[in-house]
């Protein structure tokens, strides 16, 4: 991979990893403590997830185009670039997950009356799984550069 896109991939994989990190480990905790409600709270980080689900998307893909084999010109580094890749894309199916499918079910378990409790753990699951994704996209790209 040229050094230019060595460190351009370095540079997204850290605001990937650095995003999801400031706002699972410390925003969001902080609303839920200094806002006046939980559903104050909970409203301003909805949106705010919403928001880091399409920084994560064009993190994401930026990085699987900068992954892309025809960038890649040992062999050794195509073995690696595919497990690169491969925490790339899994990070990627649980941001669009998380969006589109269990922030849905928060909200109609919210206004239903359903399982919010089972909703709520598992998009914070997944949102960890990101979190891992995108560290683990991190220590390998950083290793390259």
């Amino acid at each position: 991979m040229p050094a230019f896109q060595a460190r351009a991939a370095v540079f997204l994989s850290a605001l990937w990893w650095g995003s999801l990190s400031g706002l699972g480990f410390v925003v969001v905790p902080l609303l839920f403590k200094y806002l006046s409600t939980q559903a104050e709270a909970g409203a301003m980080a909805a949106k705010l997830f919403s928001a880091q689900t399409w920084l994560s998307v064009a993190c994401t893909i930026l990085l699987l185009l900068m992954l892309n084999r025809k960038n890649v010109e040992h062999a050794q580094s195509n073995d690696e670039a595919r497990k690169i890749t491969a925490w790339v894309v899994v990070g990627l199916l649980l941001t669009l997950l998380v969006e589109f499918g269990v922030a849905a079910q928060i909200v109609n378990a919210r206004a239903s009356g359903g399982n919010l409790r089972l909703w709520h753990g598992l998009g914070s699951l997944m949102y960890l799984g990101q979190w891992i994704c995108a560290g683990l996209t991190l220590w390998r790209v950083s290793s390259r550069a």
